[in-house]
């Protein structure tokens, strides 16, 4: 959002570092920069790691154990299976050549360590780029300690000579933005110089005092700065000086707030994550505090850049730099009100889950499941009050069950069976909330193909429902019970349940999203006992209940089964109209649970239909996310068979060579591409063939120049630095390089003269 300024040296620092060492930890005091620096390197590397860059913020990390869960996350693996998390990881990224920014460490070091550790230890193709306050302390780690910007030593220089320092630049930028038409004068220079070095050259302290210019000038702006860091040294001596610059530049913009907007301030500490001013007033107002109080805070601190303004579509939402929400906490518990926030926070969250639960099965299901996927860390810090703080864990039982659309309808089966598992350990005494729980984490746990936990989880639900006397709980307890047993092949017993379940539906007249899978659920019955009939009227009632009530994710789910019903039966046209619809309602929900399912029956219908090529192609891409699923199609053996009877017949049309380039294709195609590709509203250009290790060097000698620092990871403003050629000369070669070796990126160059040292 803001210019980069300086840190030249330390950006090709850290690149040539990144060459040398798979595993380069930025270290330094907190807000010195690391995060920054690490992006912007980044921005230059990305296109040196062909499969991509995956950037994971940990400050919302608060137990270590879920270090690997925000990896996950971010990568978008979703686990189906019991497995370690870091072995599924492991076996994600093994093919992959990628980079990995492991953000804010600091706070669960050794857990990001055994992460990094792991990882590399088994993925030759991967590097991990950390910030943290500390090294991680693992073998083979580069530490690059990050100093602060710049600064003069001396208030003589002029406005020219201040200006070759980072600090002085960073400065001078930001309270341009701040005050347009502010620049270094010989009338504020000193000012400037001397407010530069009191603040250390610290990029967030410089960042906070240049957004005051809109009110003080430099000089007033030092003389309050000074004298709250003569306050503050005389208070802690033993801190480091670093620590007490920044805590004073953040004590001195605290001091610069209303008493309102204190408050404000410290209550928003309890936010993980961004948030709005809906929830703002839900968790803030009261005690002193009224709600139009709220709005007039908000603005004050956006205004002070305590909180940055974020758009999110048509909603603006808003959030804190983690050292001024850890500020505020302190803050918050020096008033004695931190026990109290949490628990109008998590009381805000279950409220609001708790609406979506009512409230998501109708025509704003697409808005709910985007709301939930937003509040997200909140959603987490407020489940991890629940079951930390003494007598909240009933309240965790409800959290975790009302989030079943977040859960089941955004993909996140992992995550959800994590949170119903530990508030059933918590909450073991019988209850209604109990039962409840039990049938969700049993549905979760069939989705991930873990058939025989869902059926005991199921099975003690079903017990616990009659003993409770919840009709409603024991209905979906049977409906998914029913599922489970289908997907064992145990037909005898699941069409007595699922039939059951469908009478209770239909007599309650309540069509959730998930009584209406019950459709779907019947008609595999239908269809594996021969009645095709049946199935297409069961699917078909299906569709009609939800688009009469605006219901779309059982729609895309009810979509697909008659997808694959057309398909079976032959209706190939029919067949992909009903994946189409499916596949687009679920990118609505960015259902990354179902989206490979529909790519996979695209391939089905793609060969069926003589179009081989096609069919490899969306097997690629949705092979790629199966990897990071688990067991493709649910591991049920009927789908697992016609998968392998696609395959084969697609092997056997193009051949086993363009089979693999085709796949390979898929494979690397982005989500974006692979909707589109399978839509059919764009076609991929062929992968090109790897070039064979003996292929002749028919590069002249300024090519092979520039091939060799292409190789070595170099980007083409760096080879025109390194030649001194221009920039154009260099692209020029690079694509004439590519043209002539039959290449399609960069990074096949660097493997084909790292094999072929002679080339």
């Amino acid at each position: 959002m803001t210019s980069f300024v300086g840190r030249r040296h330390e950006t090709a620092g850290i690149k040539r570092a990144l060459s040398n060492s798979r595993l380069v930890t930025l270290t330094g005091v907190g807000g010195v920069g690391k995060s920054r620096l690490a992006l912007h390197v980044v921005g230059e590397l990305r296109r040196a790691f062909p499969d991509g860059v995956c950037l994971v913020e940990l400050a919302n990390v608060h137990d270590p154990v879920e270090v690997p869960s925000a990896l996950m996350a971010e990568l978008g693996v979703l686990v189906q299976s019991a497995r370690d998390d870091e072995a599924v990881l492991a076996d994600f990224l093994a093919d992959k050549r990628m980079l990995i920014v492991l953000d804010n460490c600091e706070h669960v070091l050794e857990a990001a360590g055994k992460v990094a550790h792991t990882l590399l230890s088994a993925v030759p193709g991967l590097r991990v780029l950390a910030t943290s306050q500390e090294p991680l302390g693992i073998a083979a780690e580069h530490v690059w300690p990050v100093s602060p910007l710049t600064v003069p030593r001396t208030t003589r220089s002029g406005p020219e000579g201040a200006r070759r320092f980072e600090a002085v630049r960073l400065f001078e930028d930001r309270a341009a933005a701040a005050v347009p038409g502010f620049t270094l004068s010989e009338d504020n220079a000193k000012a400037v110089i001397r407010l530069c070095q009191r603040l250390d050259g610290v990029p967030l302290a410089l960042e906070l005092a240049a957004v005051r210019v809109r009110m003080l000038s430099v000089e007033q702006i030092l003389s309050r700065l000074e004298h709250r860091f003569d306050l503050l040294t005389a208070g802690n001596r033993a801190a480091l000086p670093r620590h007490q610059t920044l805590r004073a530049a953040v004590d001195w913009s605290y001091d610069l707030c209303t008493e309102q907007e204190r408050v404000l301030w410290a209550r928003c500490s309890v936010f993980a994550g961004d948030f709005d001013l809906d929830t703002a007033e839900c968790v803030c107002a009261g005690d002193g505090l009224g709600e139009e109080e709220i709005f007039t805070g908000i603005a004050g601190l956006v205004d002070k850049s305590v909180l940055a303004r974020e758009d999110h579509g048509s909603l603006v939402r808003y959030h804190m730099l983690e050292t001024i929400r850890q500020y505020g906490a302190e803050r918050l518990t020096e008033a004695g009100e931190q026990d109290r926030l949490r628990r109008l926070h998590r009381d805000c969250y279950l409220q609001l889950a708790e609406q979506a639960s009512v409230d998501s099965h109708g025509h704003r299901q697409v808005e709910w499941a985007k709301r939930l996927r937003a509040e997200w860390p909140n959603a987490w810090e407020a489940l991890e009050y629940c079951f930390t703080a003494p007598g909240e864990a009933m309240d965790g039982l409800r959290l975790a069950s009302a989030l079943a659309l977040y859960w089941v309808g955004c993909g996140r089966v992992r995550d959800g069976r994590h949170w119903l598992e530990k508030a059933l350990a918590t909450n073991p005494e019988p209850s209604q909330e109990r039962a409840r729980a039990l049938w969700q984490t049993g549905w979760v746990a069939f989705l991930q193909g873990d058939n025989a936990a869902s059926v005991g989880l199921l099975t003690e639900a079903r017990d616990l429902a009659r003993q409770v006397s919840d009709e409603t709980d024991l209905t979906y307890v049977l409906q998914f019970l029913g599922g489970a047993e289908t997907f064992l092949n145990n037909l005898d017993r699941a069409m007595p349940l699922l039939s059951d379940a469908l009478s209770r539906h239909r007599r309650r007249g309540q069509w959730t999203a998930p009584a209406l899978i019950i459709f779907s659920q019947l008609a595999r019955v239908a269809m594996m006992e021969g009645r095709v009939g049946d199935a297409v009227d069961l699917l078909n009632e299906g569709k009609a209940i939800c688009a009469a009530q605006g219901e779309r994710w059982a729609l895309s789910w009810t979509a697909w089964n008659l997808g694959v019903v057309r398909w079976e039966i032959g209706q190939h046209a029919e067949a992909a109209a009903e994946l189409h619809e499916s596949l687009r309602t679920m990118e609505q929900f960015d259902d990354q649970l179902g989206i490979p399912f529909c790519m996979e029956v695209f391939g089905w219908v793609a060969i069926a239909e003589d179009d081989p090529r096609r069919a490899a192609v969306l097997f690629g891409a949705a092979g790629r996310r199966w990897q990071a699923i688990g067991k493709p199609l649910f591991g049920f053996d009927r789908l697992l068979n016609w998968h392998t009877q696609a395959i084969e017949r697609t092997r056997a049309a193009l051949g086993e060579r363009a089979y693999r380039t085709a796949e390979q294709r898929g494979a690397q195609l982005s989500s974006q591409e692979a909707f589109a590709f399978a839509l059919g509203e764009q076609v991929p250009p062929p992968a090109a063939e790897p070039k064979p290790e003996d292929a002749p060097a028919v590069l002249t000698k300024r090519e092979r120049q520039v091939a060799e620092l292409v190789a070595a990871g170099r980007t083409n403003r760096e080879i025109a630095d390194a030649l001194v050629i221009s920039r154009r000369t260099v692209d020029s070669h690079v694509d004439h390089i590519l043209a002539k070796l039959g290449f399609s990126t960069r990074t096949q160059v660097a493997a084909w003269l790292a094999k072929d040292q002679s080339a």
